[in-house]
């Protein structure tokens, strides 16, 4: 039966639906090849042969892989501890009632989510208001308990956006403002031994940044050696693009599969950084070069597929 040694002196297995019994003979089927439905030892793993290397993580395969060589234990890096807080008067949290000029905040949520698809220790910091002393603190309390810190709102040149200012005096940053649409006013730094990531305050402008720079940097903190990027293949786009010269843009898309098999897109529609609705729409992002204009409908576009992220 399956999972049985073979006898000595065998080395192939007939199926037994592919036998019949008569008498004291038996009738196999033809075609038979030496070694047929037998595995042998050191067919998936030769003796001295590294089973994981360093810095692969541990999914579904890796962890049945460890169990089938009777290892129940396994050296690895500890879970990455993210804080995080979104800045702004305007800001409420969810659950409390909304003032004249108030919004909720929905920022907090979206990067909880994101960072614990990617297997984090999320520290939720709550909304710090537009005060420099209370951002200060704030930054303070984030550094000493988590290895990334990571804010949304405030990295602009408003004179409420104390956060670039704020970092300037207790840390250092390393660069502001990218060339990409929505979420210029990036910033990435160090407060400490802490890495600090300054994501915009637009909803959809904190996730694109987020899946364009910070997934991939925690990732690699995580101890990723080799970190995929996402996925992208070309597509024709059947609704026209509007866009300006000058920034790599990211907007939302919709695939869909024709019936002879080939793949087209289409925008979600209104593409303002304030449009969360749009991300849960999109399976994509349309990514436009910086050189890149208005398109026609019909243009072949790159896309970067999102299924397994969002």
């Amino acid at each position: 039966m399956t999972g049985a040694v073979i006898p000595k002196g065998t080395d192939t297995v007939i199926q037994q639906e592919r036998a019949k019994a008569s008498g004291d003979r038996v009738a196999v089927a033809p075609v038979m090849k030496k070694g047929a439905n037998t595995r042998s030892a050191g067919e998936d793993l030769r003796q001295g042969e590294a089973a994981l290397k360093r810095g692969q993580p541990l999914r579904p395969a890796e962890i049945g892989l460890l169990a089938s060589l009777g290892i129940g234990e396994v050296s690895v890096y500890r879970r990455l501890r993210v804080a995080f807080f979104s800045t702004g008067d305007e800001l409420v949290p969810v659950g409390s009632p909304l003032g004249a000029g108030q919004i909720y905040d929905s920022n907090r949520y979206t990067i909880y989510g994101m960072l614990n698809r990617l297997g984090c220790d999320a520290l939720d910091m709550g909304v710090i208001p537009d005060d420099p002393e209370a951002v200060a603190r704030a930054f303070g309390e984030a550094a000493q308990s988590a290895d990334v810190v990571i804010t949304s709102g405030g990295v602009s040149v408003g004179e409420a956006d104390y956060v670039k200012q704020i970092l300037d005096r207790l840390g250092e940053v390393l660069f502001w403002k990218i060339a990409m649409k929505p979420g210029r006013p990036l910033a990435y730094g160090r407060i400490g031994q802490a890495h600090f990531f300054g994501l915009p305050g637009n909803p959809v402008a904190v996730m694109v940044t987020f899946y364009q720079f910070v997934r991939d940097a925690l990732l690699y903190l995580q101890g990723q050696v080799a970190v995929a990027p996402l996925p992208t293949l070309k597509v024709t786009c059947t609704s026209a693009i509007k866009k300006a010269p000058g920034r790599t843009e990211f907007q939302r898309g919709i695939l869909t599969r024709a019936a002879d098999g080939q793949w087209t897109v289409r925008t979600t529609g209104d593409q303002g950084s304030g449009i969360l609705s749009s991300m849960s729409q999109a399976d994509c992002f349309i990514v436009l070069p910086t050189e890149a204009g208005n398109l026609p409908a019909g243009a072949v576009v790159d896309v970067q597929l999102l299924e397994g992220l969002i």
